[in-house]
């Protein structure tokens, strides 16, 4: 399989790993994870006394012959989980623009397609969506490594544009899907309006978040100087400024005091968090920084 987004050898990379959760909640189909719950799969898990109403099926009779005391064998049972990805398209993600290199829209859609080829070929039940406007646009849920050809042209061809409402969003999604799983929010977070709402009704839906918390090099550290009009691309508002050390200095004071706000909050309600500039290298990101973390194995 070959894509604009990525080739062979980069895909073959992406089969070797998987998507890690704390915890695996029961499926709709079997597959590669293993359930807390025991079941009747041919995975052996482990043994408990018998006690009578037992099904006798589950007897180990061999080693009721060993020890003359009734074993009951226990397995765990395959199930398949349900990986969310949900990635924002508002106009502000296309920036610098293309074809610069560290164009987050682009940066942006390949990790939502190795995601998403990730938790297709370990047979995971995958939802992609795009928040777009008012709008999510959902892709149909498939879970078979067939539909990742699909996955990849979808996201290749996906455009970015208008302002994106993320906490109108979450909570129009968590209302929309009803079965929860790993959630990866994928969103440069530029926006004015609070997101604290709509995360709460993604976890009271029991989904497991992770924020992954796009950003150029110029927006994390600008190296501008001297006068500017500034844009914003979303409502096209314009402002005029002189950019010098001690703007940059009081600019740079104001981010962290705006990222160290989104990172507290998503460690206060046990949600992962990374910051990824976009000039960090595509498969150290994947093939390193995500495995450090444990999100990846």
């Amino acid at each position: 399989m070959t894509s604009a987004l990525f080739d062979e050898t980069f895909l073959r990379k992406l089969e070797q790993l998987s998507l890690v959760a704390r915890r695996v909640r029961r499926g709709q189909f079997r597959g590669e994870k293993r359930s807390t719950r025991r079941g009747q799969s041919i995975e052996f898990a482990d043994y408990r006394n018998y006690v009578r109403g037992d099904d006798l099926r589950a007897l180990d009779w061999n080693v009721f012959a060993r020890l003359e005391k009734p074993f009951i064998k226990l397995f765990e049972e395959e199930v398949d989980q349900s990986v969310h990805i949900l990635l924002d398209a508002s106009a502000s993600m296309d920036f610098p623009p293309e074809p610069a290199a560290e164009n987050k829209w682009r940066y942006a859609r390949r990790l939502a397609a190795a995601l998403g080829y990730i938790a297709l070929t370990n047979h995971d039940r995958l939802h992609l969506s795009l928040l777009h406007g008012d709008a999510i646009i959902r892709r149909k849920p498939a879970h078979h490594r067939r539909a990742a050809h699909g996955l990849l042209d979808f996201l290749q061809s996906a455009a970015s544009g208008g302002k994106t409402h993320l906490s109108a969003g979450f909570a129009q999604y968590a209302g929309q899907v009803k079965r929860p799983g790993l959630l990866f929010v994928i969103s440069d977070f530029l926006s004015d309006e609070p997101y604290r709402d709509g995360f709460s009704a993604l976890q009271q839906r029991g989904h497991e978040i992770t924020v992954l918390h796009i950003l150029s090099p110029d927006e994390i550290a600008p190296a501008l100087a001297g006068d500017f009009q500034l844009v914003d691309v979303e409502t096209g508002d314009r402002r005029e400024v002189t950019i010098n050390a001690a703007l940059r200095k009081i600019y740079r004071q104001k981010f962290e005091v705006w990222q160290n706000g989104l990172r507290g909050f998503c460690r206060k309600r046990q949600m992962n968090y990374a910051l990824i500039s976009t000039d960090t290298p595509f498969e150290a990101l994947l093939l390193h920084h995500l495995r450090q973390r444990h999100w990846l194995a």
